[in-house]
């Protein structure tokens, strides 16, 4: 355990994301323990029927009387399920008997790309422009992509689950982070979380005379419409384009800030209200810059992420335009995504305006099996240092604690994605329950121990997906490596490959996995001569 200062791990860190380039190479995933692999060699341990490596050892300390008992837990998912308490009611364990939630496959999501780039102005008024700037929220006016592919997204809600806060793969926990949301959104994320306040119809009525300047019976007509506390994004830019024209410059910006955050980061799935309460954010204009806005809307998606996963649900609320350009940056093989600059070339814009829409001809049902495929060489672990200069790394998106916004709480566990920060993963202590959480404000400000308690317990990564001895057999007890059954027509095992390194460069790691997908695809074998020239393609591929 690290017991020295937070002050010489940051250095620690710092130097992490100062000399650690874009692209990620190196070992691959540690399936087996305490081996080396030669680069034109593989070691092959095969799944059992339901698509796991099996176990060796349960985990450290553990007897060899309890490694030998019968798993328990669910045929696909956990042997041990004091991890995923909620996997009785979640999505995977459904799909790994066939069970759809509906006869769509993907889920409905709030996506308001199209329209907010037709309300947003080119250019706003400077004495607008100039309290949406201190605001903190100018960046959301450009970042929303025009569609969400919701196939690709839908697959990866397919993979949340909420005691973690974090996407299970097949090799492990990833998330999106604090410091991926400074990135992608250029949001703040630090400063003060907003605590609850209830909104009546009646208030929300007084409210929208208030701050929004219109009359009474106007404000009534309209929060009766919505049936409830809410506004109407329509309406709200109707009034902001009104207040313009007549330079009522506080009620325009307050409309039109109201809209901008409904739009994206508390998109909700009504798809064209929202919540009233929200307008108190911006009763005082000149103050409103002091919340945490990333995390506000990090907390927002990882609600919502968390009620869809869940077999029952078939929406999905939140800023879809977030989790999709996180895919895009770090999941360079999976999705389809148009290109609009080189990262080398920005000139500081927000990551998420790098990417625009693409239509995938993949379905959720394609998409789960390529999912189930990836092993950690089709990543970039940390595709943000050469974003550097605009968004430099803050420590505070190690603190391991709860987030809050307004009543909904929610764990933020970097230490169970430790790899995206440049750090050796170790098996995680258990989530918190932040039902239990009574002084999440003073753990925030004081986020500083939290962070000693992370990254003391791990140390830089040597290769980007550096784990420690026992991480992959605890995982595969507590989780499901994959979603569908491997060859459910088949009771053929599917030999799993392991080789020491993987492809640097971003154009050879596409090759390798296209590869490496097909030889899988017809179950074949490094000793079959028909597929002797595809190996030795996959072995070249890999050195580069």
């Amino acid at each position: 355990m690290y017991t020295g200062t937070l002050k010489s791990k940051s250095s620690d860190l710092k130097s992490v994301y100062r000399n650690t380039s874009l692209k990620c190479s190196g070992l691959l995933f540690l399936w087996t323990l305490n081996r080396k692999f030669s680069r034109k060699s593989s070691v092959v341990r095969r799944r059992g029927a339901d698509g796991r490596i099996p176990v060796r050892t349960l985990d450290r300390g553990a007897s060899s009387s309890a490694a030998a008992a019968e798993p328990t837990g669910y045929p696909g998912g956990p042997y041990d399920t004091s991890l995923l308490v909620k996997y009785k009611h979640h999505v995977a364990r459904h799909i790994w008997f066939g069970e759809e939630r509906g006869p769509k496959k993907e889920l409905k999501v709030a996506g308001h790309g199209l329209k907010l780039n037709s309300r947003v102005p080119l250019a706003l008024p400077p004495q607008m422009e100039s309290w949406v700037s201190r605001s903190g929220l100018a960046s959301l006016q450009r970042t929303s992509l025009n569609k969400i592919d919701t196939n690709l997204v839908s697959a990866f809600v397919e993979r949340w689950h909420l005691e973690t806060s974090s996407f299970h793969m097949p090799f492990g926990e990833m998330s999106i982070t604090l410091d991926d949301v400074a990135c992608l959104l250029h949001l703040p994320i630090r400063g003060i979380f907003w605590s609850p306040q209830d909104v009546t119809e009646e208030l929300a009525v007084e409210l929208a005379v208030d701050y929004l300047g219109v009359s009474q019976s106007q404000a009534q007509s309209h929060v009766r419409s919505c049936r409830g506390s809410y506004y109407k994004l329509e309406w709200l830019y109707d009034i902001f384009v009104h207040h313009r024209a007549a330079s009522s410059w506080a009620y325009a910006t307050r409309a039109y800030l109201l809209m901008l955050v409904g739009s994206t980061i508390f998109a909700d799935k009504t798809f064209t209200l929202v919540e009233a309460r929200y307008l108190l954010l911006f009763r005082d204009l000149d103050g409103c810059s002091g919340y945490s806005w990333g995390a506000a809307a990090l907390v927002t998606l990882y609600r919502y992420l968390g009620d869809a996963s869940m077999y029952s649900c078939k929406q999905l609320g939140g800023y879809p335009t977030l989790l999709q350009c996180w895919i895009h940056e770090y999941f360079p093989t999976v999705g389809k995504r148009g290109e609009n600059w080189n990262p080398a070339g920005n000139c500081g814009l927000p990551r998420a305006m790098r990417w625009s829409y693409r239509q995938g001809v993949l379905k959720v049902d394609d998409l789960r099996p390529i999912l189930d495929e990836l092993t950690p060489t089709d990543f970039i672990w940390r595709p943000f240092e050469d974003h550097r200069a605009w968004r430099v790394f803050d420590e505070i998106c190690l603190y391991r604690g709860c987030l809050k916004w307004g009543e909904t709480v929610v764990p933020y566990l970097p230490d169970r994605c430790l790899r995206q920060f440049g750090y050796r993963q170790y098996v995680p202590s258990p989530p918190l329950d932040c039902m239990m959480a009574t002084d999440i404000d003073v753990d925030w400000i004081s986020y500083h121990q939290s962070v000693v308690d992370v990254i003391g317990s791990s140390s830089v990564a040597t290769t980007p997906s550096e784990v420690v001895d026992g991480y992959p057999e605890w995982y595969y007890r507590v989780s499901h490596p994959r979603l569908v059954p491997p060859h459910r027509d088949a009771p053929r095992e599917v030999p799993v490959p392991v080789y020491d390194a993987g492809p640097s460069d971003p154009d050879w790691a596409r090759v390798s996995t296209l590869i490496r997908r097909y030889l899988r695809q017809v179950n074949a074998e490094e000793e079959d001569p028909q597929f002797s020239d595809l190996f030795e393609a996959l072995h070249i591929s890999r050195s580069h």
